[in-house]
């Protein structure tokens, strides 16, 4: 349900066209809510079909001209709507600690260097989110509207904080394992028939 908000979003911080807003979701609101472009097209013609959105006159009719999307009064209220709704967190789904978890099980050939992969991966993200940061938010950039972008994006910079502390630990760990004797899990006793 998120991504027709956070293209209710996108228009109304600049109504946009279809090319525009898929442009701007590389750029920004793509770091924390994904979305190819073909979603996006598909979302602005439900959105306008619902009457939140609709499509800007044109400043000269021609065939093929990108459409500028604005928001509409209904779109307005239900970006309100749901901004004030109460919502649950979501249980965290990450792969890389399930296979950490199996390697507990079955060993962890090849998991070492994966992890320093993410770790790369995490803190190159760091680096263009401090960028942005340095970019985007100079001292005195203290307006309501900044300071709960800028909240957003301390959000992704505190999570890639998070992950390369954590990978950091973990590949530590990685190597005291190979500094000892591997060990067999311990298996469960059998349970007797009663």
């Amino acid at each position: 349900m998120s991504l027709p908000h956070a293209i209710l979003t996108a228009l109304l911080e600049k109504p946009s066209s279809g090319l525009d807003l898929t442009r701007r979701f590389d750029r920004s609101i793509g770091y924390f809510w994904s979305a190819t472009h073909q979603q996006i097209y598909r979302e602005l013609g439900r959105l306008e079909t619902e009457g939140y959105i609709r499509a800007l006159p044109a400043e000269q009719p021609a065939r093929g001209q990108k459409k500028t999307y604005e928001v509409l009064p209904a779109g307005r209220a239900e970006l309100a709507r749901w901004t004030a709704a109460a919502q649950d967190p979501k249980p965290h789904r990450d792969a890389l600690l399930l296979r950490l978890r199996a390697a507990a099980v079955v060993g962890t050939a090849g998991l070492e260097a994966d992890l320093r992969r993410h770790l790369d991966l995490h803190r190159s993200q760091l680096a263009e989110y401090r960028q942005i940061e340095e970019r985007d938010f100079p001292p005195g950039a203290d307006g309501d509207q900044d300071r709960l972008r800028h909240l957003v994006l301390r959000a992704g910079i505190d999570l890639e904080t998070f992950w390369t502390g954590w990978l950091t630990h973990a590949l530590a760990e990685f190597a005291q394992l190979e500094q000892q004797p591997e060990q067999q899990p311990e298996q469960q006793p059998e349970r007797q028939p009663e």
